[in-house]
Parts: structure tokens; sequence; C-alpha cells
């Protein structure tokens, strides 16, 4: 018998019974979310991708939210009239400019993600370097020798996570909110790279997946060709293509970030762009997905 139906309403329907597999697979799993890139900008475009993240949790999943805040941070520098100075690529960071990545990232970025999830619904706990810090560090140097090492100020790299925080969080049903401001061995402050700590959150963790939401589709096999784009990687993949060229830039941390995860024993990561709607949820309640995903090999 035919049943009159609005167009559109089976392929809903089909969507939900296509997601069905993937949410009891990862029920109650922990996957890390990496923020950063220009959808950050827009607020509109910002709160979809958070309404994903709120979604993935009401289904089951465990998310732990792990953002950046560059752009931000350089235009607060902007109007602060501090010129910003590169050393070999990197933020030299001294007091200052520090000081202002951790308002930006803590009162701006942070608040705004931690009550936008709980507008939504959700329930979420800000993690940063003014409260309940979670990333600890030690400080950065640049150079290729024990005698040649270069200062390039307040920056570290991440060397051990409170996992066990984060993890009482997720199985208190909060969400937790990370601002990549590490402390040191001596209280002091360090500001690592978002992507990085991103990797080793999810590593120490144990997370199921983690996802790289920034803006940019994926990794290409050639960089400037949208129609390039590699769906699925392994190392020896990523490998060839940085020793192509295909990978540089803004794109190694990301995939360094996605390698220190696979090392630690995370399943899958995954690349995929924030100002493409719901990008997050098809990525991960699809069979296709709409980024790259990284995996072991």
């Amino acid at each position: 018998m035919d049943i009159p139906v609005e167009p559109g309403v089976l392929d809903k329907a089909g969507a939900l019974i296509e997601a069905l597999g993937y949410i009891q697979r990862f029920n109650e799993k922990i996957v890390v979310v990496k923020l950063g890139g220009s959808f950050m900008d827009s607020q509109d475009e910002f709160r979809k991708v958070l309404t994903d993240i709120v979604f993935m949790h009401a289904a089951g999943m465990r998310p732990v939210v792990v953002h950046g805040g560059g752009k931000a941070i350089t235009q607060a520098m902007t109007e602060a009239g501090i010129q910003a100075q590169f050393v070999m690529g990197r933020r030299y960071t001294d007091e200052n400019t520090l000081a202002i990545a951790e308002h930006v990232l803590v009162h701006q970025v942070n608040t705004f993600i931690v009550d936008t999830i709980e507008a939504l619904g959700g329930k979420a706990m800000p993690l940063h370097s003014l409260g309940s810090a979670v990333l600890f560090g030690e400080k950065l140097f640049l150079g290729g020798t024990e005698n040649r090492k270069i200062d390039i100020g307040r920056v570290g790299e991440v060397k051990r996570v409170n996992s066990t925080l984060i993890s009482a969080l997720t199985r208190a049903d909060v969400i937790p909110v990370i601002a990549p401001i590490a402390l040191d061995g001596a209280g002091g402050k360090l500001n690592v790279n978002a992507d990085t700590a991103a990797g080793f959150v999810a590593g120490a963790c144990k997370a199921e997946k983690l996802v790289l939401v920034s803006d940019t589709h994926g990794i290409r096999s050639r960089k400037h060709d949208p129609d390039s784009l590699l769906r699925s990687v392994t190392r020896a993949d990523i490998e060839a293509l940085v020793a192509a060229g295909e990978i540089s830039d803004g794109m190694l941390p990301k995939v360094e970030s996605c390698l220190i995860a696979l090392e630690a024993g995370v399943q899958k990561t995954h690349i995929i762009d924030g100002r493409f709607p719901h990008s997050l949820l098809l990525e991960i309640y699809s069979d296709r997905g709409v980024g790259t995903e990284i995996i072991r090999g």
C-alpha cells in the first residue's frame, strides 16, 4: 500500500539507521575533539560544531574538547600594540604575550565553549591554567644540538596529562573543555600547541578517536588541488607526503597530533573541516565521512 510521505523523510530515516551501528559501537567511548581554525571566528559556525558535540554526548559518547585560539590571540596582541615575533616559524612568547594568550584562551574561547554547550543542554567543565589544570609540560627549545638551543620564551611541550580527572568527568556525564596552557615543574605557565596537546590528551585517556576540526578539508595528495582529497592514509603515506612537500606548514602539527595519538593506542584519527555543516557528525556517524582518516600502518 502506498503511503504518502513528505520528500526527504525516508532519507532521514535511512541516515538514522546508518548511524545506529556507530552509536552502538561508540557508546561510552571517549572521543577527543580538537577545535581550531577560522570557523571559530563565526559564532554561527562555531555553535553548529558545538551542537554536534552535544549530540555525540546525548547519543552515548564521552566527548573531550581541546581548543586553540590563535587568531583571537593575534587580534588581541594587535589591539594591545604588541608585534608578534617569530623564531624558526614559531611565535616567540614573552610574559606579556603569554598573559594575553591565557586571557583569550580562558576568558573568551573556553568560556564561550562551556556556556554554549550548557545552553544547548549539555554539561561542561572548564579545565585550564586559572582553575583545574590537566596539562603539564617542559619548556621547548629549538635547535639541533645541546650547545645551540634557541629560547623561544614561555613555549612548552606536553609531558603529562591528568587523564584521571578527565576520565572521571566523562564518567560523571560532563564534557571536559581544555585550554592549551600547561604548567611546568615550578608552577610556571607554558603556551603549548593545541593540536599536539590534543594528541597527548587522546593518548592519555585511551580515546577511541581523535578528531581535529579546523578550516581544512583534510589531507590532499596535491596540497593545492581540492580534488585530491585523501579519505584514508597511514603513517607511511604521511611520511611520503611530508617528504614530497605536500604536507607542510599548519598541516604538520595536525598530522603530528594524529600520529602521537595512534602511537598511544587511539584506534582512529580524523582531520575535518568545521566550516562544512555538521561535518563532525558526518565523519563519525556515516560510512563515508567528509574528511581524512589517519590509521596505523
